[in-house]
């Protein structure tokens, strides 16, 4: 990351900091108002960079994270695999290519490892079209026979995962989660209205390519400016419904991809036909392969590890967490490898936390804040996740673009945001000329936005004069991590409540 020399040179954090008597009255303070405008359960710790706990709240209650626990999750990735892993989608096949037609005599499989940027929306990752282009460039001018999808762990397929509530289901920001993932599985249309009312509206581009032909138009142009627009599942596909203004520009629509076999079957098909690759899906006219040794015909890769959970995380893509979770533990039971990794960094028994998911989207996740706080002073000491904060965003981009937090500048503070419709919180680093203060939030209750007030009227308290976060912590070579307050103890402030 191009910031993060810049960040090496900040300020470590001190072992020896301390809240004033005088911070502590405004803290206090600062909690009666908003335990008045937000009335729920809230969950507060804040700590030095040691996990020392330095004024807290409930810290031991446990609480729903909601995406917070991506933190977990991009750590447990990063100790695993290393900053620079990258996932592999390819092209196999077995079988022989005739060079004087072009045709690969032989089967051939789509290899889909659960990359989150294939296909992406931002175009950030490796395209289908790369593939496609790779085959071309060896010759191969047709392919026949069905189109196969497997992955390195077997069956490539995609599902909506059992520990998260129904109630999401269909949402675009809960779409399925497996191997089988193209463009975040989720589809989108990008559509305009006519310049007269009464007409169906045009579908100017499409996400996969290709997907439109599975968009059933029954959408309306009415006058004005207002956009009622909405793609609805139906059999063998959508319906695009409601209506669009005829002042009302383009909009984009999205929908979960609820069969996402056949929109990578759609958009491999488009993608070969822009390589000027020719695919025949009868299966009668394949050709018993020559020798059972599998070819890779075709390799694309991901960005690095770092890149795919930096913008995970800024955007708080469950579908990304979800896969990076899987990526690291493997398909068998994840939650439980991550579940042991954070006991295994906190020290805490993993009795006295859940989490059975990798995203947060989860309403039986529970985590406290000493817990967040405790992993979050570990986990840039490990030597496979040092410049861990690099990966959470900075104060100004992603979920924390819309947080007033009035802080002097980008990258004082790095942290995690979660929202749910009953949870708003908030884990992360502040950076102060004292050193770092690790800070964790959570609230759960029925008042978010006036609990995501309070939220960001703390950190501009204690951030006013905030300094760059650094992206690797100094630890002192006598120190064990071991929090050195005891919480009884009341150093200018009571410690825990």
């Amino acid at each position: 990351m191009a910031v993060l020399a810049a960040l090496l040179l900040a300020p470590a954090p001190l072992a020896a900091q301390t809240v004033s008597p005088h911070l502590s009255r405004q803290l206090d303070s600062w909690y009666r108002r908003a335990q008045r405008s937000a009335r729920g359960r809230w969950g507060i710790a804040i700590a030095d960079g040691l996990g020392n706990v330095l004024w807290s709240r409930q810290p031991d209650q446990p609480l729903i994270p909601a995406s917070t626990a991506k933190i977990f999750t991009t750590g447990f990735a990063r100790s695993r695999l290393g900053g620079d892993a990258r996932i592999a989608t390819r092209v196999l096949g077995t079988g022989f290519l005739d060079s004087s037609t072009g045709t690969w005599n032989g089967t051939w499989t789509l290899e889909l490892n659960g990359d989150p940027s294939l296909e992406d929306p931002a175009h950030a990752g490796p395209r289908l079209y790369d593939l496609a282009v790779q085959l071309a460039a060896a010759g191969i001018r047709r392919i026949e026979g069905p189109m196969i999808v497997s992955s390195e762990a077997g069956p490539a397929t995609a599902t909506f995962p059992a520990e998260w509530p129904s109630r999401h289901r269909g949402a675009v920001f809960a779409p399925l989660i497996g191997p089988l993932t193209v463009h975040e599985n989720i589809i989108t249309a990008l559509v305009a209205p006519t310049r007269q009312p009464g007409h169906r509206p045009r579908i100017l581009d499409d996400a996969p390519t290709g997907v439109r032909a599975m968009i059933i138009n029954e959408a309306i142009t009415r006058s004005g400016r207002r956009s009622t627009l909405h793609l609805t599942p139906r059999r063998n596909g959508w319906v695009l419904t409601g209506s669009i203004g005829t002042r009302a520009g383009t909009r984009q629509v999205k929908a979960v991809a609820y069969d996402p076999e056949r929109v990578l079957e759609l958009a491999w098909t488009q993608a070969l036909r822009q390589a000027g690759v020719e695919w025949d899906p009868d299966p009668r006219t394949v050709l018993a392969p020559s020798d059972g040794r599998i070819r890779t015909l075709a390799e694309v890769y991901s960005p690095t590890l770092d890149t795919l959970a930096a913008d995970i995380d800024r955007r708080s893509l469950n579908l990304g967490a979800e896969l990076l979770l899987r990526w690291a533990a493997g398909p068998d039971a994840p939650a439980d490898s991550l579940t042991a990794h954070v006991a295994r960094v906190t020290g805490v028994d993993p009795s006295q936390f859940r989490l059975v998911d990798g995203s947060g989207l989860s309403d039986i996740d529970r985590v406290t804040p000493r817990l967040q706080v405790t992993y979050l002073a570990r986990i840039p000491t490990l030597p496979a996740t040092r410049a861990f904060p690099l990966l959470l965003p900075a104060n100004g981009t992603g979920t924390l673009t819309k947080l007033r937090l009035g802080l002097p500048g980008a990258g004082v503070l790095r942290a995690k945001t979660g929202t749910l419709g009953n949870v708003a919180a908030i884990a992360g680093y502040l950076g102060r000329p004292d050193g770092v203060l690790i800070i964790s939030l959570i609230y759960n209750g029925g008042r978010t936005a006036a609990a995501r007030q309070a939220e960001s009227h703390l950190f501009r308290l204690l951030g006013a004069r905030g300094k760059v976060t650094p992206g690797d912590f100094d630890v002192p070579a006598d120190s064990t991590l071991e929090p050195t307050i005891d919480p009884t103890d009341t150093i200018g402030i009571p410690l825990a409540h």
